[in-house]
């Protein structure tokens, strides 16, 4: 297998793993808003996804894609992607919990599937792009 086709499936399980561990704090924040508290869907959600974004992108930035980017434009990169799927997911979810009375937690998984597909190729393309591999681990990996 060629080194560079061995280092992207590396980056795939290594996202997958990072997104799955943040994917337990989404659900786990989720669950004790919707267990612990009387409100909405909505800010249950929105404070769960704000946790597992900052934990993911975290982690993602420094060991999936070792970039050694500027820090405040990833974020800002990553702010406009959430600047998006957050107002679409939350509004789809609330409607589809509140409205058409699905199950919550269906509804979250949904979304949770939809984010983790989406940020993967964002970031892949457009957050880190330029500057994978680039960090001081990926240097010494070299």
């Amino acid at each position: 297998m060629k080194k560079e086709k061995k280092t992207e499936i590396i980056r795939v399980i290594k996202f997958v793993i990072f997104s799955a561990s943040a994917g337990v704090i989404e659900i786990v924040a989720f669950a004790l808003l919707n267990t612990f508290t009387d409100w909405q869907y909505w800010p249950c959600y929105l404070i769960a996804l704000v946790l597992s974004v900052l934990w993911n992108f975290t982690l993602n930035r420094e060991f999936t894609f070792r970039s050694s980017g500027n820090v405040p434009v990833a974020m800002i990169k990553v702010a406009i992607f959430y600047a998006v799927f957050t107002p679409l997911s939350t509004i789809a979810g609330n409607y589809l919990a509140e409205t058409a009375h699905w199950n919550e937690y269906l509804v979250t998984a949904l979304n949770m599937l939809c984010n983790f597909v989406l940020e993967y190729l964002y970031d892949m393309f457009v957050v880190f792009g330029r500057t994978i591999d680039t960090n001081d681990k990926a240097r010494r990996a070299k």
